[in-house]
């Protein structure tokens, strides 16, 4: 198991709101379970030193790229609404009061300046998932029941999608969302559909997802070339130039799911953070993440493109080590 860096609990509070302190989570390296925890409310959003700058580049990345960033099914607008009215009129207020105020029926953004309404009554759709998408990090989506016990991606906002090209999944169950990754269909799918399906009011799960991407620090990427590799690349891997080790990141997403109460929607929450290669192996985890890269099974270190960068970073990570066990032996 792998231990990094990671602001998950360094949320602001007060005046020593951007004095946050890293800590710790671990990669978990089982590949063929889904790997669920309880979870709180308090841990539901997350708001760290970073925000701004975060928050400023979601603003402009819903500009360039709109149809990507949102979406929805206007008949699903009732969850929408839901989502909203319990974000910004209720848990964004009372969970970072000295960040966010609500004021005759306006919520405060004391960091950004912004203002938005509280109640989503006069709301258009896209102007709910826009405001949402420019007050918190986490990206939503919405996977509504469909009455044949299916959940369903009706609405979200994805502006640090990596490798889903939400537009395209409007409408899709959970099940054909993930009919790309190897060893979900069965049991797995069978699991998973009946967990969203026990989900009650009040439960919070979360769950970690991580990858490597080798192509730059971009959080924008919606169709990826870091997960879902394709058999064509894969077997023009072994033609593909060196990765740029400084330009290579460990990518973690950080999941919560949430059920709410009126609709019955889960909300499906994602949280982005990248992480410099160098800093891991600075750190002391080189090793660590190395041998959890081999220990993908092989569909599934060629669904995450291993063999375009796994040799080469697998080598680089372990470096130290090595020179570290030929010292001690001599």
């Amino acid at each position: 198991m792998l231990r990094i860096p990671s602001p998950f609990n360094t949320l602001m509070r007060g005046a020593n709101a951007f004095q946050s302190r890293p800590g710790t989570i671990a990669v978990v390296t089982m590949w063929e379970g889904w790997g669920t925890a309880r979870s709180q409310r308090r841990e539901w959003i997350k708001i760290d030193r970073g925000y701004l700058d975060r928050i400023n580049l979601r603003k402009g990345l819903i500009k360039e790229n709109y149809d990507v960033c949102i979406g929805a099914n206007e008949e699903y607008r009732p969850a929408i609404q839901e989502l909203y009215d319990e974000m910004m009129g209720n848990h964004l207020p009372k969970r970072f009061p000295t960040i966010f105020s609500a004021k005759k029926g306006v919520l405060i953004n004391h960091i950004t300046g912004d203002k938005f309404p509280t109640s989503s009554m006069k709301m258009s759709t896209a102007a709910m998932l826009e405001a949402l998408a420019e007050t918190v990090e986490e990206d939503f989506y919405f996977m509504c029941p469909d009455g044949d016990g299916d959940f369903r991606l009706q609405a979200y906002n994805a502006t640090f999608p990596q490798g889903l090209l939400s537009s395209s999944r409007l409408g899709w169950s959970v099940r054909q969302i993930h009919q790309p990754v190897p060893t979900y269909e069965g049991r797995l799918a069978n699991g998973v559909d009946k967990y969203f399906r026990r989900m009650q009011p009040g439960d919070f799960v979360a769950r970690l997802n991580w990858s490597i991407q080798s192509d730059g620090d971009n959080l924008f990427c919606p169709v990826s070339g870091n997960t879902l590799m394709t058999k064509e690349t894969e077997e023009s891997a072994v033609q593909r130039p060196e990765i740029d080790l400084y330009e290579t990141y460990l990518r973690c997403e950080h999941h919560t799911l949430t059920c709410l109460p009126k609709t019955k929607a889960v909300i499906f929450c994602v949280r982005s953070y990248l992480y410099p290669m160098v800093d891991i192996k600075k750190e002391g985890n080189g090793l660590a993440l190395a041998d959890a890269c081999d220990s993908m099974p092989e569909k599934f270190g060629v669904y995450k493109r291993r063999p375009l960068w796994g040799e080469q970073l697998c080598t680089w990570l372990r470096e130290d080590q090595n020179i570290n066990d030929k010292s001690k032996k001599d």
